[in-house]
């Protein structure tokens, strides 16, 4: 295991312990979650070792390296990206005409095979070799691993979109200052992640499934990721919810909770979460829009 002395977002070496989750997935080994005394980042400490994490993902109910249907939750999820495929899609469409689309995290390729349908010009960066290799041969997209980004050229992309991926990504601030360069002066970065000050979060607190530990390294706030983006030299150009998320979360959560999915209390959650989150805009999950400042600082 790789003990984290120095916070992410800050360096603050002042931690107070946050959570100690279970690991429902795969190993059922329980990890801690820290909080930053200085800006309130909250992070999974200690993680496993970088060469050692991908065996933490190798289970068939981790549903974007395996694209199964298996079980009531991810059969709903796989029905719900369809729609959501479309919505993604939608918002690149919104913010600019311009066509080149890299996806970091791009999974089993769903959403860039429905972006290149839509006139977009598509790459893909995935560290799952299993993944990869799907969305290679489903849909026969250029997807590379994570060392590719080093080899893409100075703004060479319209957008980056990493959907539910950052929380995931071993080396953060080394891959935001990639991401940076590579991203063009007038594009948009995409970066969709769970929200731990949602109600969702709060109601389930250590059975909240989007923390995910230890797969995720990171849990995220709008105030976290806004910090943590502008020391990059990024600004928030637009917010946007995910509804759906706090419906499949809870689902989840329940099952972790209680055993089974209990489908209507997970609905009830939900929806409450969603409610309330009308006025204190705070989403289970949560989409968050970025372009570049006009001076960088970092």
């Amino acid at each position: 295991m790789k003990t984290i002395n120095t916070c992410p977002i800050c360096s603050s070496s002042e931690f107070e312990h946050f959570l100690s989750c279970k690991d429902y997935t795969k190993s059922h080994d329980e990890f801690s979650i820290v909080k930053c005394s200085t800006c309130q980042f909250a992070f999974t400490n200690p993680i496993p070792e970088e060469d050692k994490i991908g065996s933490y993902y190798e289970s068939e109910e981790y549903i974007s390296h395996s694209n199964t249907s298996k079980g009531i939750v991810n059969g709903l999820y796989q029905l719900i990206r369809n729609y959501t495929l479309k919505k993604k899609v939608a918002l690149l469409q919104s913010l600019s005409s311009k066509k080149t689309l890299l996806d970091i995290g791009c999974g089993t390729g769903e959403f860039l095979n429905h972006a290149q349908a839509n006139g977009y010009v598509v790459h893909g960066i995935e560290p799952s070799e299993k993944a990869r290799k799907q969305a290679i041969s489903n849909y026969g997209i250029t997807v590379g691993n994570e060392e590719q980004i080093k080899t893409f050229a100075d703004q060479q992309f319209n957008f980056i979109s990493m959907w539910h991926v950052l929380e995931h990504v071993y080396n953060m601030n080394d891959q935001i200052k990639e991401i940076y360069r590579i991203l063009d002066k007038e594009g948009f970065l995409i970066i969709a992640v769970p929200n731990h000050d949602s109600f969702d979060a709060k109601h389930y607190q250590e059975y909240w499934a989007a923390y995910d530990v230890p797969r995720h390294l990171y849990h995220f706030t709008p105030k976290t990721i806004t910090h943590l983006f502008s020391k990059h030299g990024f600004k928030i150009h637009q917010t946007l919810p995910m509804k759906f998320d706090s419906f499949y979360v809870s689902m989840l959560s329940e099952k972790y909770k209680t055993g089974n999915s209990n489908l209507v209390k997970a609905f009830i959650t939900g929806l409450k979460s969603n409610l309330k989150a009308n006025s204190s805009k705070s989403y289970s999950s949560q989409i968050y829009v970025f372009n570049k400042t006009q001076n960088k600082d970092a």
